[in-house]
């Protein structure tokens, strides 16, 4: 589903991009990573469980910050890429009067849950640490359909993040600060498919 291009060379400039993305058919989802544009799948009914199951969770822990889906995010440092992590947590309001695309500056976890299709190994594995990373987000957590695991990336420095923790569904895993709790796991396996 990803086009590609030869030696990193981006297939178009992202201001054309954006209007590509806006004017997409509500069903198809763009992201332009690491110079191409990415279709990112809709949410199959586990998937938006486990991001509401996340948003519950960061209520019940860290009421001061939201966990916003599908929130649009610039991230230039890493080819002037373009995400829309599953979820984005960030002090409440912080994106009042953003715009479509907004800066990362403030956000403090961006998440993303693993889809079933082709792409997904190289998106959420590879290029979106390396994406969150280099926009100084402080911490990504991966949940991890295929491997029923939940992996967080921490400390990012000069593009990569240089702590990875992962956990099997079931087990507690600590996100570290700036988010700052302990996420029990357990209900996860009623989402493992």
């Amino acid at each position: 589903m990803t086009p590609m291009t030869s030696d990193h060379q981006p297939q178009m400039l992202v201001e054309d991009f954006e209007e590509l993305a806006r004017k997409a058919h509500e069903l198809v989802r763009l992201e332009f990573i690491n110079g191409k544009v990415v279709v990112k799948p809709v949410p199959d009914g586990n998937h938006s469980e486990i991001i509401a199951w996340l948003q519950r969770m960061c209520m019940q822990h860290r009421p001061d910050l939201w966990l916003y889906s599908e929130r649009e995010l610039r991230i230039e440092e890493y080819r002037k890429g373009r995400a829309r992590p599953d979820g984005a947590l960030a002090p409440r309001r912080h994106f009042v009067g953003a715009g479509e695309w907004a800066e990362p500056d403030g956000v403090l976890m961006a998440v993303e849950v693993t889809s079933r299709d082709q792409d997904t190994n190289q998106r959420d594995r590879i290029d979106k640490p390396l994406g969150y990373a280099a926009a100084g987000i402080p911490v990504y957590l991966l949940i991890d359909r295929d491997a029923s695991s939940v992996v967080v990336y921490a400390d990012p420095d000069k593009g990569e993040y240089r702590s990875i923790t992962s956990r099997a569904f079931g087990a507690a895993i600590d996100l570290p600060d700036p988010v700052g709790f302990t996420l029990d796991t357990e209900e996860l396996k009623e989402f493992a498919d």
